[in-house]
Parts: C-alpha cells; sequence; structure tokens
C-alpha cells in the first residue's frame, strides 16, 4: 500500500544531508530490518510536516448529494428511519463491536463497527500495530497517515464500514488505563496525530470515529464521574484536537461515557451541538459510547444521532414517542439525514461496496516502522547500548514478555496478529551462531502444575465434551505457610473453583471477561487466565474443580506460583545474569479498558527482580513493555532503560533491531514521567482524581501535563520530549521571524555532531504573552509550538524552519467566548525536551 504524506509537508532549507532511498526487504531477517528502518527515513524525511502545529485543514469534501438522501427520507418510514439510529444483533457477525441494520427493501446495506486503535478487531486474525502511544512517541503526523491508512485498509478488507478510532483523549493522569490507546498529555501534539490518522483512515474508505467526546480521561468511574473543566480549559486543552478532528473530515463523532458539567455527555448539548456543531461546522454523525445512552427525548435533541450497540432508548422507546407526539418526527429526520449523508460520502448507501483484498506483509512493514520510530531510549550510561562486540556475544535475557510477545493492550485494543515472534527468538537469530544468550523466566506469570493431589488427578489439560459437566474435589497439602497464586486457563466457560469452601474465581462472566488485559489475561497457547492470591497455612485444603463444556467442548487447567516457585525463578536469573557479560531483562505492566492503574511501580515481583539482577550485573538494560509512566526506584543500578510500551506484532524484531544498534531509537516521550507517586497533576488531590463525591475537577487549567511541571517547579523522573539517541545534536543560529497568517517562522540549524547516524525531535516551544497576561488570561509558563523530526547522518546539519500557526499563540478568553491573539514579547525556545534549555530568543509578536 502506498504511503502518502502530510499535506502540510513541504520541503525546509538544508545542506549537507543525505538522501536515502525506500527499500524494502523479506520480513524479519536482519536486512529486513536495516531495509524497513531506512523506509521509516524516507516516509519521515517526505512526511514531517514543515509546518508543524497548524490547524489542519479538511481533505474529504463533506457535503453529500442531496438528492440521494432526499429520496430515501422520503420513503423510509417511521420504524425503518429509527432502525438507522440503534444498533442490533447481527446476525452474520464477523465478531465485530457492533452493528446496524440496513432497509433491505430500499437497497440500503447494514454497517459494521470494529474496534481498532491499534489494529481491526474481529473474530479473525489482523495486523497488530504497535499502540498510538508509540506512535505518537515517533512525532511524525506523517506516520500517524501510513497508520491510518493500514488500520483503514484492514477494516475494509476485514468486512468493516466504521472505525471505532481514534481516541483523542488527552493523557491527563498517568494512571488512566487507556494511555497507551491515545496519544499525548500535550493538545498541539494529539490534536497533528489525531488529524493525520483519520485522513489516512478514511482515505481507505473506512469511517473514522474520533472518541470519546469529551473529558474522558480515566476509566475509574467513568460511567458516573462529574467533570469540571473551565472554559478555557477546555477549548484550549481537551478539545484541541477534536477541533482538528472535524477540520480533518471525521466521518463520526463518539459521545463519553461521563457528564460534563452534571450532563453525560450522550445528552450534553453544550458539546454536541454548541461545539461540535455550531462552532466546528461538524457535519458528520454522532453515536454513543457502548450502553452511554440515559433519556431518548433529551438525547436526540442534544445531538446524539445513534445510540450503541442497541435500542434501549432509540428503539422502541423513540418510535413511541414520535407516535405519541412527544418527540417531532422531523428531530428524528435530522439524525438519520447525518447518517445517510457520510454514508453516501463512503459509498455506503446502497449495494455492498468492493472490498479490497488485505495486504498483511504491508502492514507488518508498517508495525516494524512504527515500533522502531517510536522506541524510546531514556537511559544508557556508559555506552550500554547499543550492544556490540562482546556485550552482543555473551547475553542474559530475561522476563516473562521476553519469551512471551507483549503485542497490545487489552479491551477493545486487544487484537490478535497473524504471527507475533518473541523478542527472544529474534535476539537469539541477531547474535547468531557466535553469540551465546541464556534465558530465565525471572517472574512467572502463567503457573506451574500442581503438585501432587489425593486422589491423584491431573488438572493439567482437562478436556470436557460439549455440553458435559465435570467435577473432582481433592485435597492439596501445602508443606510450609507460603503464598499461594492459583491460575485457570480455560477455553469455555469459566470453570468453578473453589478453595476450603470459597469461590477462587468469582467475578461474573460478561463485561468483566471483556476488560482484561492484553498480556496477563491470556495465556500463550490462547486459553483465558484468571488469577486470585491466597495465603495458605500449612496441611491439607479441600480444592473443588467444577467445568462445564460450551458449545463447543471446554479445555482447562488449573496451575499455581507458590512464594518458593517465585524464590527459585529469582535464583535461576540471578545466576544467568551472573554468568553473562550483559543482560536484557523485560519488565511489563499490563493496562485495559475498564480500569485504572492502582499505582505508578512495576506490578507484581518484578522491582524486587531488577533489584537482584543489577545488583549481579551492572550491565543492565531494561526494557519496558508498559502503557504509560512508571516509576523507577531501580534507575540508577541500570545500564540502559528502552521503552517499548505495547509494540505490536513487530515488536521482537523492532527492539532487538534497536538493542544492537541496527537502527537509532527514534522516540521521544509525550508524556511526562513522575520521580514519584506524589510528584505529578493529579496526585494528592481526590477532586482532580479520582473525583470526589462524584466530581471531578480540572484544577490545574490549562497547565496539562508538562506545563503543570514547569508552572510547580517540579522536576520529573524524565521529561516531556525525552529520547537519547546514540549520536549527539547541536543546535544552531536560531531565528525567528513573522510568518504567514499571523504566526511566526521559527528557523535553527541542528548538527549531528556524533560518528552515527540518528534520529533528534527539534521541539520548539513559546513562553506566555505579556499583553493576555495584563488582562488576567492564564497561559503556560512555556507551551509546545511546533516539532520536527529529523534523521541526520553523522557530521550532517540541517537548517530547519517551523511555522508557529497564530492559534498556537492565542488563548481562550472566556469574558468573549472566543480566541485572543497573544501579542507582546514572548520568549521562543527550541531544544530536545521541555526541560532542555536550548536556544531561545525573544520576539516581539504583533498583528499583522
Amino acid at each position: 500500500m502506498p504511503d502518502e504524506a502530510s499535506p502540510a509537508t513541504a520541503p525546509a532549507p538544508e545542506t549537507a544531508t543525505s538522501a536515502r532511498p525506500r527499500r524494502r526487504g523479506p520480513r524479519l531477517s536482519r536486512r529486513a530490518l536495516l531495509l524497513a528502518l531506512t523506509g521509516a527515513a524516507a516516509l519521515a524525511a517526505a512526511a514531517s510536516p514543515a509546518t508543524a502545529g497548524t490547524r489542519p485543514r479538511r481533505t474529504t469534501p463533506l457535503a453529500p448529494p442531496v438528492g440521494r438522501v432526499d429520496e430515501l427520507l422520503a420513503r423510509l418510514t417511521l420504524d425503518e428511519k429509527v432502525s438507522l439510529l440503534h444498533g442490533a444483533a447481527d446476525p452474520a457477525s464477523l465478531g465485530q463491536a457492533g452493528h446496524v441494520p440496513g432497509v433491505p427493501r430500499l437497497g440500503i446495506p447494514p454497517l459494521r463497527l470494529a474496534d481498532g486503535p491499534a489494529g481491526i478487531r474481529v473474530r479473525r486474525t489482523a495486523t497488530a500495530l504497535p499502540a498510538p502511544v508509540m506512535l505518537a512517541a515517533a512525532f511524525d503526523p506523517g506516520l500517524a497517515r501510513a497508520y491510518g491508512r493500514v488500520i483503514g485498509r484492514e477494516g475494509r478488507a476485514l468486512g468493516q464500514d466504521v472505525l471505532l478510532a481514534p481516541m483523542a483523549n488527552l493523557i491527563r493522569t498517568p494512571y488512566a488505563g487507556r494511555n497507551f490507546e491515545t496519544f499525548s498529555e500535550d493538545p498541539l501534539l494529539t490534536a497533528d496525530l489525531v488529524a493525520e490518522e483519520i485522513r489516512g483512515i478514511q482515505a481507505e474508505g473506512l469511517v473514522a470515529t474520533v472518541k470519546h467526546f469529551a473529558l474522558n480521561n480515566q476509566e475509574r468511574d467513568r460511567t458516573t464521574v462529574d467533570v469540571r473543566a473551565g472554559e478555557q480549559t477546555l477549548h484550549e486543552t481537551e478539545l484541541r484536537a477534536f477541533e482538528a478532528a472535524v477540520a480533518a473530515g471525521a466521518g463520526a463523532v463518539m459521545a463519553a461515557y461521563n457528564k460534563v458539567d452534571g450532563v453525560h455527555a450522550a445528552e450534553n448539548a453544550t458539546l454536541l451541538t454548541g461545539i461540535l456543531r455550531d462552532r466546528w461546522g461538524f457535519d458528520g454523525w454522532v453515536m454513543s459510547d457502548w450502553d452511554a445512552v440515559h433519556t431518548t427525548g433529551p438525547a436526540l435533541a442534544a445531538g446524539l444521532d445513534m445510540e450503541m450497540p442497541g435500542g434501549s432508548h432509540y428503539g422502541d422507546a423513540l418510535r413511541t414517542a414520535v407516535r405519541a407526539g412527544l418527540i417531532d418526527e422531523a428531530t428524528v429526520d435530522r439524525s438519520v439525514r447525518r447518517i445517510l449523508s457520510v454514508r453516501e460520502r463512503f459509498g455506503l448507501l446502497d449495494a455492498p461496496p468492493s472490498r479490497p483484498a488485505r495486504d498483511a506483509a504491508s502492514g507488518a512493514r508498517l508495525a516494524l516502522r512504527v515500533a522502531v520510530a517510536g522506541a524510546t531510549l531514556l537511559r544508557n550510561e556508559r555506552g550500554a547500548l547499543p550492544l556490540t562486540d562482546r556485550a552482543a556475544r555473551s547475553l542474559a535475557v530475561l522476563g516473562p514478555t521476553a519469551s512471551v510477545p507483549f503485542v497490545s493492550g487489552g479491551g477493545s485494543a486487544h487484537v490478535v496478529p497473524d504471527a507475533a515472534p518473541s523478542p527472544l527468538d529474534a535476539i537469539r537469530a541477531r547474535a547468531g551462531e557466535d553469540g551465546s544468550v541464556a534465558y530465565a523466566v525471572g517472574e512467572d506469570l502463567f503457573g506451574r502444575p500442581l503438585p501432587p493431589l489425593s486422589p491423584a488427578v491431573d488438572l493439567e489439560g482437562v478436556d470436557v465434551a460439549a455440553g458435559a459437566t465435570w467435577t473432582r474435589t481433592v485435597t492439596l497439602t501445602a508443606t510450609d505457610p507460603d503464598e499461594w497464586t492459583f491460575l485457570v486457563h480455560y477455553s469455555g466457560p469459566r470453570p468453578t473453583v473453589t478453595l476450603d469452601g470459597t469461590e477462587l474465581f468469582p467475578v461474573g462472566q460478561g463485561v468483566a471477561e471483556y476488560f482484561v488485559g492484553g498480556l496477563l489475561g491470556r495465556a500463550p497457547d490462547g486459553l483465558d487466565v484468571r488469577r486470585a492470591t491466597r495465603r495458605l497455612a500449612a496441611g491439607p485444603h479441600e480444592l473443588t474443580v467444577t467445568a462445564r463444556g460450551g458449545p463447543a467442548g471446554q479445555l482447562f487447567r488449573l496451575r499455581a506460583v507458590t512464594g518458593a516457585t517465585r524464590a527459585a525463578d529469582l535464583t535461576e536469573a540471578v545466576r544467568v545474569a551472573r554468568a553473562a557479560h550483559s543482560v536484557v531483562l523485560f519488565a511489563y505492566e499490563d493496562a485495559t479498558e475498564g480500569q485504572d492503574r492502582v499505582t505508578l511501580a512495576l506490578p507484581g515481583h518484578q522491582e524486587a527482580l531488577i533489584e537482584a539482577v543489577t545488583a549481579a550485573n551492572a550491565r543492565t538494560t531494561v526494557v519496558l513493555n508498559t502503557s504509560s509512566a512508571v516509576t523507577m526506584p531501580w534507575r540508577e543500578r541500570t545500564a540502559a532503560v528502552l521503552q517499548m510500551y505495547y509494540p505490536g506484532q513487530e515488536g521482537a524484531a523492532a527492539t532487538t533491531a534497536v538493542l544492537f544498534g541496527d537502527a537509532d531509537p527514534g522516540g521521544r516521550l509525550t508524556q511526562t514521567f513522575p520521580a514519584a507517586e506524589d510528584r505529578h497533576p493529579t496526585a494528592g488531590d481526590p477532586r482532580r482524581y479520582p473525583g470526589e463525591g462524584g466530581v471531578e475537577e480540572y484544577r490545574e487549567g490549562v497547565h496539562v501535563g508538562h506545563r503543570w511541571y514547569e508552572a510547580e517547579g517540579v522536576v520529573p523522573l524524565f521529561p516531556f520530549g525525552h529520547g537519547l539517541s546514540y549520536t549527539t545534536f547541536r543546535y544552531e543560529d536560531l531565528t525567528v521571524a513573522p510568518g504567514a497568517a499571523e504566526g511566526l517562522d521559527v528557523t535553527f540549524t541542528v548538527r549531528n555532531t556524533g560518528r552515527r547516524d540518528g534520529v533528534e525531535v527539534a521541539q520548539v516551544y513559546v513562553g506566555p504573552s505579556p499583553d493576555l497576561t495584563a488582562l488576567g488570561v492564564d497561559q503556560p509558563r512555556s507551551a509546545l509550538a511546533g516539532y520536527r523530526r529529523l534523521e541526520l547522518a553523522a557530521g550532517a546539519r540541517r537548517r530547519v524552519t517551523v511555522h508557529v500557526t497564530a492559534r498556537t499563540l492565542s488563548s481562550w478568553d472566556t469574558a468573549r467566548h472566543g480566541w485572543l491573539f497573544g501579542t507582546g514579547r514572548r520568549t521562543v525556545r527550541v531544544g530536545s525536551s521541555s526541560a532542555d534549555p536550548g536556544l531561545s530568543l525573544g520576539v516581539e509578536v504583533r498583528p499583522s
């Protein structure tokens, strides 16, 4: 599939750089890695906008052929109109999230709606792309468009019409369970990436649904919390990406679960009509999040067009209200018209359109490019990375996610790929026959067979026939007092397991089963997994297991991890680490929709593992497969820390390429990593997070993310924009001049001062306007105003111009309910992160 560059692309002035041809090769070989990575370089050079931060322009015309829509509206009965406004069961389901029946009498086909923030989630395998937060780390809107095109084509090829993505909510708290599904804590960067991904998705004919509108920045209490954000805060932070999505032509918007100022988002007229339609001119349709509708008439009047996944409020209730004269049928017609207009625009109004063939190879290449581009090197002491010479030939690889690839997060973002090699296999292949790569699990995630039971029963693999029931009661004897973690692996209805008369896995089947992590919730062979930890006294314990065969039967096993087996695993990991020259230790944190994290520490016993291993071998690199920021009390004992997030199906290849220096780590942090649990914007104030008395207040105002750290003088663990290269860069010759449309043109030179080719992300920050300060308008002390991803050969330099838009130089004025241009003398700074002093100039900003 051809890549498509950002419409904002324009060549920047440059000198002494080497052009790299785009080439592609076979998957997973070292040559393939190198060729794919040079493809990434070409993509970045062609697609990174010279004017990063500009307001996105709409690229797909929204005006539908009105005659066709009017004709259908005139012929549709009330029952048929209502049927188009809500979801229903799909008799021919492909495993997608939602289905809206068509109208066979008029030839209108049904719609299928699929989850897909990182790939199409259906019953079949699909390309599992890196999580959006990893895509964002590349700081490359052109790459976001290519990412969208892969998803768009796959969605069409897999029988889908509407994509429930991208997620445009900001990363506001590091605890939020879906931080990996979205992009950044920064409004400008999020807006740029959301807009370009939508352009890519819809260029392939798939309707994009930007979500969750609005202020859905946490999973805890997400269906009930009442979020309060000031007007300026709302427009300058959370809404910026949604506005960009509308400008990019998004066909649909998904209303959030939460309340905003006391009114559920799905029936909030201020959001759905006042802002979305009247201010921004959105003419697509608005659907609810799943089961997020609470009323019929008020929701419809507020601007909600479609209820999903069923019709509790927009089915019989709506039909009855119209016939009783309680709701004007013209209001129904308005929503139907919006839906039909978008469907007409995408060719989804008549016979089902032809669908492309799935291009798995193209998807895999893009997945690799994104994973390498987003790989973020946080720490690298004494050149621990890349692994070369003896370090590359004598390795210990540790951690469960070294042998079990961590592909994607849980919940609606989880995608099952065609294949996903493990990092351990990729590292061994890269080390070659001359290398020695030893492995130890370090921490067992999936358990070991139970010790001998009385009477003897093998619970390691029980096959129950369809419709049958299997039950056994046995005695389990604990030799010493110990902590046991029991694990049940199963393929059908979850078995019932009681220990001494108490159910070990009492959570009911249904929604709770859906919101399971992408790693811990599924065994390597695909069986579902649940865990329960109990403290057992020494002696006998009664264990009863009952399993029922579902329609396809049931396969299950019961396992355990004990304190004794944990100690043995730790001892083995230390032994293996001590025997090797260098160590690569994979650590994880499993996040999912439906729940927030409860700590920023690594889960389980991983911190103890890292402490023990680094004490045994100081040349230890920790590779993080985590969703968001984590605390690192162990950081100073490591040689290097590489953040790989949830890297998709090609994560093993990408991780190996970066570890061995086949590629420069290209990512930079799009969220600040706090130094401790009590040192971030939502710490210590329950009104900020998770809410108090059902109300949550965005008291940080416009000081979201890195802006808060600077305003409060809090030093983070790693700042926004941070990321190391295997080479070094120097910034020179900063100039600032008036630009088009009252903006600024910020020009500077970036020089690669090292001996290796490398990636740098140059970032432009702007200080507050004194004239707006005099008017009492709150402003960040430093706001991201633009950026440029650069790939420079050793010794090369490039002259770069980044345009800062008038919108970026403006603030929202609550008195005028609009934007005010920020004039006066303002500071412009260029550097490699939000904390880098870099180069700075004072510039007088005046209206043209």
